[in-house]
């Protein structure tokens, strides 16, 4: 498997190892001091060979710059732009500047965690968790490419998001809104079908069901640097919608004078662009709303999606239906979003519990020769009454 060599130098005897690699090539290691030593580095050597663990240091001289820019490769073509936008962005601003000189092979835990720890004192979570993920996540390419036997920076603690207060509007307000809006026909359809922006813009003529009153989300329009990109919705997954019978009126006149490829909303050719959140028709109907009620929120469009959600949830949907009207991937999604939505439910089961336990108090058991549940005194006693 190898061999161990001495030479010469002006500083005394030193041997040289040399081996074959996995691929047959033959690789070799010079300088150490004693035989034990290069005995010791061919042993490991040739374990970790037959281990398939072995790694060769060739390899490993890969800076974290250019196996990044691999895998942003890579990432283009699995991610939408919306999503490849921050990527991008995180990457030249804050991680780039810092590793992208560094070998893959000189990376320690130590001098990630001092990054991690100094740009959380500069970032928001959020931007400190995408930094730190990418950086691990090319490092995790390194693994897998056999350049590292094990990630360096994997297990660091990061800082955590703090979830951002919801805002819910009511009935009363959603009206107030639209009709303080330059758009009110979609500031309905958002508050009452819980559609993203993207989703509802992205909307054509042929997508909507008039008859059975629902609208077919297939496909999804963002605006990334300027430009607006449309694609699948953010699950991949088309959907059917349902939309209340107030809202058909409206439906049917943006239908009007329109080809079935045409946009439902706006003019059938330019997608509706999310408005400015400082100075769009939104916020100037946010702002013209509050000087009639001073309890008005704050809020943006997303935050109509919320209210989506808030009306269905006390008009009696259960939390599938929910899920499937917002695209979630599961119910359990939709629960952990609006976990504050359900407390009441939490009441309901209290009194049904207590009224479950009413009804059974009064039940008669009839005469029978078998022994009765624990509480039982004979014929004619009520079932459950226990001794007090």
């Amino acid at each position: 498997m190898g061999s161990i060599q001495s030479y010469s130098t002006k500083d005394g005897k030193r041997y040289l190892v040399r081996y074959k690699k996995p691929d047959r090539t033959h690789g070799a290691k010079r300088g150490f001091r004693t035989k034990r030593d290069a005995e010791e580095f061919l042993a490991s050597v040739t374990v970790a060979i037959r281990q398939q663990e072995y790694v060769d240091p060739s390899d490993s001289r890969i800076t974290i710059g250019e196996l990044g820019n691999i895998w942003l490769q890579d990432q283009r073509a699995v991610l939408k732009p919306s999503s490849m936008h921050p990527l991008e962005s995180c990457w030249r601003v804050h991680v780039q500047p810092r590793w992208a000189s560094i070998r893959v092979n000189a990376v320690r835990y130590s001098d990630a965690r001092s990054w991690v720890t100094e740009l959380s004192e500069r970032r928001g979570a959020s931007t400190v968790i995408r930094a730190y993920g990418i950086l691990a996540s090319i490092l995790d390419v390194a693994v897998r490419d056999r350049r590292l036997r094990e990630n360096p920076v994997r297990g660091i603690k990061l800082p955590r998001k703090q979830p951002k207060r919801r805002v819910y509007l009511t009935h009363r307000q959603v009206e107030l809104l639209a009709s303080e809006s330059r758009y009110p026909d979609i500031i309905l359809f958002l508050a009452y079908t819980g559609l993203r922006w993207g989703e509802a813009t992205g909307l054509r003529v042929r997508d909507v069901d008039p008859m059975r009153r629902r609208v077919h989300v297939q496909e999804n329009a963002v605006m990334v640097n300027g430009t607006v990109h449309t694609g699948t919705p953010k699950t991949h997954a088309a959907r059917s919608v349902p939309y209340p019978d107030f809202l058909d009126p409206a439906i049917r006149a943006d239908m009007r004078g329109k080809a079935a490829e045409h946009l439902l909303f706006g003019d059938g050719d330019d997608h509706l662009r999310l408005p400015s959140s400082q100075d769009g028709w939104f916020a100037a109907a946010v702002r013209r709303a509050r000087e009639i009620d001073p309890d008005f929120p704050y809020i943006s469009p997303h935050d109509l999606r919320h209210t989506a959600a808030s009306l269905a949830i006390s008009a009696g949907a259960n939390v599938k239906a929910v899920q499937r009207m917002l695209g979630h991937a599961s119910a359990a999604m939709t629960l952990d979003t609006y976990a504050d939505l359900f407390d009441d439910d939490l009441d309901y089961v209290a009194q049904a519990l207590s009224r479950a336990r009413d009804t059974q108090r009064t039940i008669t058991i009839p005469e029978s020769s078998h022994a009765g549940p624990a509480g039982y005194r004979g014929p004619g006693r009520s079932y459950g009454q226990l001794d007090r």
